[in-house]
């Protein structure tokens, strides 16, 4: 059985366009792009027509904001997949820039080295670029997706997409006016292992009805550390990498990658983790936007360290007749050594657990069980093997998701992580993070696009921007 939320709709964005129509609808192909595919050689034939649009033409000029670890990540699937030349790279690092300049010049086909930039708007000035990655942190994901589609460029942007729920309504209204493809990096939805468990296991009934899903994540992600502030390293322009988030002394925790353990700059294990096990449950029973949501929890272990993200948070996403029940803890045990980050869910004939690594389904009473493990496609990419900083179990779901981005950048239709969708997932767990500060459960309206009848919930849901920056609105992009 399929769960689902009826009603669901726009008007919020409709309104503050003064746009109506159907525009924001997929088309029928699009919806049912990858329902069927159960394999990676089957992933990649679902892109080989658009794909193959693409490679007769020239190729795609790309380039890529935010030079770090998943940045430079995300463009190696998109080298791996699609005819692309890398004309730009922006980075606030000097050092990160110019290695990513030297490495992308070996991967790349044309050997060429690319232009480094330090301010991505010097970098989308020049209004030559078909495509942009977005791959810095958290914080500058709002303005520098705006700022590429306005700019021309379709845009591929890592999640969650924005740190607060107004930015992600600019987001998304900005894709809509400029009438630019914009893929999301939740690449759970292209995953060959779970398209399969989506397709043999839930739409084929074999759960029955499902009313409890679990989604977690049990990894010590905090950093267990209380060093000093210092400096800035010489190599990183500090102000700049701020941007417009709270500007607090430098930490080394802070740079490269130990951002996500200050709220400033991202939303905490939710938003970095919980965001892809909440976005694969809606994209396998076809949930739009939770009812209600609640929160609780906080820094409950390691009250001594330097981070401020939770260290422990349970959350209830409330569909109506389905809840997704969210827990994390950065300390102990996994109750399951097996999952440690993943999804379960609950059907009245049976039991499916999902992660990145594998899928396992436990029927109730009489019955097979099924087992199925990740194919790492290392054989096909042997590149992989090597890669500085991989994620070998996400490549494969990286690249399909780059394919399905390529192939509607061809065709301009909505690809399968489309904004709308990174929207839902991301501001749903940012409204948990707002209803564990509050301390009470948040009825979201996403007709008017604010929380029922709560004033200084609705307050929470734009953060505050340090100058010179000014917030994105949805009416004004």
């Amino acid at each position: 059985m399929e769960a689902r939320v009826e009603g669901v709709t726009h008007d919020w964005l409709a309104t503050r366009l003064d746009r109506g129509g159907p525009w924001f609808q997929y088309t029928a192909m699009n919806r049912r792009k990858f329902l069927k595919v159960s394999s990676a050689a089957s992933l990649a034939l679902c892109a080989a027509g658009p794909l193959a649009a693409v490679a007769a033409g020239e190729n795609k000029r790309v380039g890529l904001i935010g030079c770090g670890w998943y940045g430079k990540s995300d463009l190696c699937r998109l080298i791996q997949v699609a005819p692309v030349e890398v004309v730009s790279l922006c980075d606030v690092d000097r050092t990160m820039l110019s290695d990513a300049a030297d490495y992308f010049a070996t991967r790349q086909k044309s050997k060429q080295k690319p232009r480094t930039y330090r301010d991505y708007r010097e970098m989308l000035a020049a209004k030559d670029l078909d495509v942009v990655l977005v791959g810095t942190p958290d914080h500058w994901h709002a303005l520098a997706m705006i700022a590429a589609v306005e700019s021309g460029a379709d845009v591929y942007v890592q999640k969650p997409i924005s740190v607060d729920v107004v930015e992600g309504q600019a987001m998304l209204a900005a894709a809509r006016k400029h009438k630019r493809v914009v893929q999301v990096g939740l690449e759970r939805r292209t995953t060959p292992h779970l398209i399969e468990a989506r397709n043999d296991i839930v739409k084929a009934g074999k759960l029955g009805t499902i009313s409890h899903v679990e989604i977690y994540c049990y990894y010590s992600m905090r950093a267990r550390q209380n060093p000093p502030d210092t400096a800035p390293p010489a190599n990183l322009d500090y102000e700049m990498w701020t941007g417009p988030a709270p500007m607090r002394p430098y930490n080394k925790l802070v740079h490269p990658r130990g951002w996500r353990n200050f709220m400033e700059y991202g939303n905490g294990i939710i938003g970095d983790m919980g965001v892809h096990m909440l976005d694969l449950t809606r994209w396998m029973l076809g949930l739009g936007w939770p009812i209600s949501i609640s929160s609780s929890g906080g820094i409950l272990l390691d009250k001594e360290d330097k981070p401020d993200t939770p260290d422990t948070q349970t959350a209830v996403f409330d569909f109506g007749s389905l809840q997704v029940v969210w827990q994390h803890r950065s300390w102990g045990d996994p109750p399951d050594p097996e999952y440690f980050w993943g999804t379960t869910f609950y059907g009245d004939k049976g039991t499916l657990k999902a992660s990145v690594n594998c899928y396992d389904f436990i029927p109730r009473g009489r019955g097979q069980r099924i087992h199925r493990d990740a194919v790492l496609e290392l054989d096909q990419y042997p590149e992989d093997r090597t890669e500085p900083g991989i994620e070998t179990f996400a490549a494969p779901g990286n690249r399909g998701n780059m394919q399905d981005f390529m192939s509607c950048v061809a065709s301009r239709g909505r690809p399968i992580s489309d904004i709308e969708e990174g929207y839902i997932s991301s501001a749903s767990c940012i409204l948990a993070n707002v209803s564990m500060k509050l301390g009470r459960s948040l009825r979201w309206d996403n007709r008017a696009g604010q929380v029922a009848g709560d004033a200084e919930a609705n307050a929470l849901l734009r953060r505050p921007y340090r100058a010179p920056w000014t917030h994105p609105e949805p009416g004004a992009v």
